[in-house]
């Protein structure tokens, strides 16, 4: 006898059913974020099951809303505290910086939504080249008294990476109180021996946000993409480079590396400490006394550069250094110049972009000929056609690979740091970024840009048009997937 509501299922049935109840699970641990949803469903279609698997590794973390919920909490109740502390010291209306009546909201911007103070008696050296970048590094190292702070995305076990570390192993014997934080995932191939001899000569190390399965790095996500170093309280580095051979321009399908960093003294090295604590504390679970590397005396610095540090990851908040992009962008009123290794913004950037050019503002994007990773690369010329479409100016740098993260609004103030103009630093990536308010400073690093245009080759509306039809094609899956790159 036959039944007709048994229904018989062959293994590609049930290959088909399991798959989409792995998409339904998607669909219901990514409610937040409409653009990226619909990117892992399509993945999943395309590719059943491998979908999933990637889903796991750079998609949506269970634990990160427990995780960061509560480092943001601790975050800002030890940033408040030290803030409340330091306004007695710092009023905005005492100081002279005729740029702050113009940019008052900016600045008011990050103060609200990311507690930034604002300091005026910074001095910057901005740093274009690894060598030159490196040479002054170690040097600040070797001169440390008291204590250096470390905090670095990618460090390599290279001839670089092994100088550094027996740099810092020297300081640590003379009594130097040194902190080193690494990332899991962007120091995935160093040698646990690397860390250990610096262990054994006193070198405090901790690991930022490790897997939670042993021996296996499942989060992608998540990373501290901050390039921090800090020494005495007194000098403070940020940028894009990280610690390895290629950022001298050592490796040779990259060639030379183009990178923006900054060597800053004043109270703005503070500010930059702090978050460097508040990570050290997230990562080790210690009770730090920030007075101990913080005091509330001030530095008596020189310098006389308005600056504001601003930090953003995926237990802000705000997205502040988005949101700070945005508004300078909607500030511009004559130029804007970016330098970016990846152009993916979000509508929000991308639409300041786009009015910003239709509005008749020079907006000028430089970005590297050739791509480190290849989707992101594909995905970024697919952007960059909108921006072409309403009157941006495009740049390839032909030199040799372009990592710097810098705008230029105006020639009058700039922002110079880690984040890169994507959806990842804006959303996934802890980063750290300066706010610069200072002509001088701004009109140099417009000349950087213009004496890099030289090296670089212009991508008009006409060579992008008459791109084959691969590379369209390269584009369009990249540009569909491109809110989960």
């Amino acid at each position: 006898m036959v039944y007709p509501f048994l229904i018989t299922f062959t293994w590609i049935d049930i290959f088909l059913y399991i798959n989409i109840l792995l998409v339904l699970s998607v669909i219901f641990l990514s409610r937040k974020n409409i653009s990226a949803t619909w990117a892992w469903i399509i993945l999943m279609i395309f590719i059943p099951f491998a979908g999933f698997i990637l889903y796991l590794f750079i998609g949506q973390d269970l634990r990160k809303r427990k995780t960061f919920s509560k480092k943001e909490e601790q975050d800002r109740f030890l940033a408040v505290a030290h803030m409340q502390q330091a306004s007695l010291m710092y009023n905005i209306t005492a100081y002279n910086n005729p740029l702050i009546k113009t940019y008052e909201n900016l600045i008011s911007l990050h103060l609200n939504a990311h507690e930034a103070l604002y300091t005026e008696d910074n001095s910057v050296n901005i740093f274009t080249d690894g060598r030159d970048l490196f040479n002054h590094l170690f040097e600040s190292i070797k001169n440390a008294k008291k204590y250096i702070h470390i905090e670095y995305y990618i460090i390599r076990n290279d001839e670089l990476g092994i100088a550094f570390k027996d740099l810092l192993i020297s300081k640590a014997k003379q009594g130097v109180e040194i902190f080193l934080l690494y990332d899991d995932m962007g120091c995935l191939g160093i040698p646990k021996k690397y860390f250990y001899e610096l262990k054994n000569a006193g070198v405090k190390v901790a690991c930022f946000f490790p897997s939670f399965i042993p021996f296996l790095k499942l989060r992608a996500n998540y990373r501290n993409h901050r390039k921090i170093c800090v020494i005495d309280g007194a000098v403070g580095y940020l940028g894009g480079f990280n610690i390895g051979v290629e950022y001298l321009g050592l490796n040779k399908r990259l060639g030379y590396w183009r990178d923006t960093h900054l060597k800053i003294t004043g109270s703005a090295v503070r500010l930059i400490n702090l978050q460097f604590l508040l990570d050290r504390r997230f990562a080790t679970g210690e009770n730090i006394l920030l007075d101990k590397y913080i005091p509330i005396a001030t530095n008596n610095a020189p310098g006389n550069i308005g600056m504001q540090i601003v930090c953003s990851g995926p237990d802000s908040k705000h997205p502040s250094i988005k949101n700070g992009y945005i508004k300078m962008i909607h500030e511009a009123k004559k130029s804007i110049s970016i330098q970016t290794p990846y152009f993916i913004p979000d509508e929000g950037v991308l639409t300041a972009i786009k009015l910003a050019a239709l509005s008749g503002v020079d907006v000028k994007i430089m970005i590297p000929n050739k791509p480190d990773h290849l989707f992101v690369y594909w995905a970024t010329y697919a952007y960059i056609g909108e921006v072409l479409d309403c009157g941006a100016k495009c740049y390839t740098y032909e030199k040799g690979f372009l990592h710097a993260k810098t705008i230029v609004i105006d020639d009058t103030i700039c922002s110079i740091g880690t984040a890169n103009f994507d959806m990842r630093s804006f959303k996934l990536n802890f980063e750290i970024n300066s706010f610069i308010y200072d002509t001088t400073v701004s009109q140099n690093l417009s000349q950087i840009f213009k004496e890099d245009l030289e090296d670089s080759k212009e991508l008009t509306k006409a060579l992008y048009k008459n791109r084959g039809v691969v590379v369209k094609f390269k584009e369009s899956i990249s540009r569909l997937i491109s809110p989960i790159l």
